[in-house]
């Protein structure tokens, strides 16, 4: 890492803070110390039922002990932030109830893990997968987006992980002017999903504000990307006004608003370029009141490591 590298973070620091943001890891490190097995459907269903039963049965054991990984790696490199992988339990959604029933099994062993995240003060949260679109105009597609929704609920169930956005299960506003379609679905889910799901604007379908309109009428947390932002609005700067405007306004939507969440990611090649950049080296000065900051970065921990090294440079 240089000096330059770390210029733009460190004169984006106004004075010295005390307290700086928590940084989460998003699902893998770019080691080999944070990784989880996974097993296609077409695979899987090949198998007769007892091999469907023991194939899960390791493969869920084995994402288990990678999930106290995750934790220990976190403890280890303080960390208190981690975003779970959306498919650590592969096909517990099938007709065949062969993954439901061994996750059941298996509560008290993700019990345990969900006791030691507490224990350790690290908060673990969701990304479902882009396939969950609850404005769809498919009702098929809405009941398909609420059906992983509440398989990863029960999940966090199981996991002893709290009812509230401490857990949360962050999704995109999905399909473009449905915002009344999406306010309506939202209102209607069952306690164990709402009670956990944040919005987050996107580059495409759904700007800041518009997001931030379906959150207040739902009224469920904003996590606000500034880089999605940037994109969606062609701003040339993270500290254009409009960046600092939506953040505090995201933060109005926290009813607890040391829980806010905000992600950060740079462009690749370019500042604009929607692709992930492998570090972090250019951040809204908005930012550095965040509580908690996931990195959406290549490197993964080394982003992180990257970015507390020129906090301290700029101390």
């Amino acid at each position: 890492m240089t000096i330059i590298q770390c210029q733009n973070l460190v004169n984006q620091q106004q004075q010295p803070q005390t307290i700086l943001p928590n940084l989460g890891l998003v699902c893998i490190t770019v080691s080999q110390q944070v990784r989880f097995k996974t097993i296609t459907r077409t695979r899987y269903l090949k198998f007769s039922l007892a091999e469907r039963e023991s194939t899960l049965r390791q493969l869920y054991q084995h994402n288990l002990q990678r999930l106290h990984d995750a934790l220990t790696f976190c403890e280890q490199n303080q960390i208190r932030l981690y975003r779970m992988t959306s498919n650590l339990f592969p096909m517990n959604d099938l007709e065949d109830q062969i993954g439901e029933n061994l996750l059941e099994e298996m509560a008290d062993e993700l019990g345990k893990i969900g006791q030691r995240a507490v224990a350790l003060g690290i908060r673990m949260v969701l990304h479902p997968d882009q396939f969950v679109v609850l404005s769809s105009d498919s009702p098929e597609v809405v009941q398909t987006s609420i059906n992983i929704l509440s398989r990863h609920a029960r999940d966090l169930d199981l996991l002893g992980l709290p009812r509230s956005p401490w857990s949360l299960m962050n999704i995109h506003g999905g399909k473009s002017q449905r915002a009344e379609k999406l306010v309506k679905v939202i209102l209607q889910l069952p306690e164990a999903i709402k009670s956990r799901l944040t919005l987050e604007n996107d580059e495409y379908a759904y700007s800041a504000s518009e997001i931030l309109a379906v959150c207040q009428e739902a009224e469920i947390p904003l996590v606000f990307d500034a880089h999605h932002h940037i994109c969606h609005e062609n701003l040339d700067s993270y500290n254009d006004p409009s960046v600092a405007t939506m953040f505090e306004a995201a933060r109005s939507t926290w009813k607890n608003p040391d829980w806010q969440l905000v992600h950060i990611s740079n462009g690749e090649t370019a500042f604009k370029d929607r692709k992930h950049s492998d570090l972090i080296t250019d951040m809204p000065d908005i930012y550095y009141q965040a509580p908690w900051i996931e990195v959406e970065a290549k490197r993964k921990e080394e982003a992180i490591a990257h970015l507390r090294s020129c906090w301290l440079m700029g101390k």
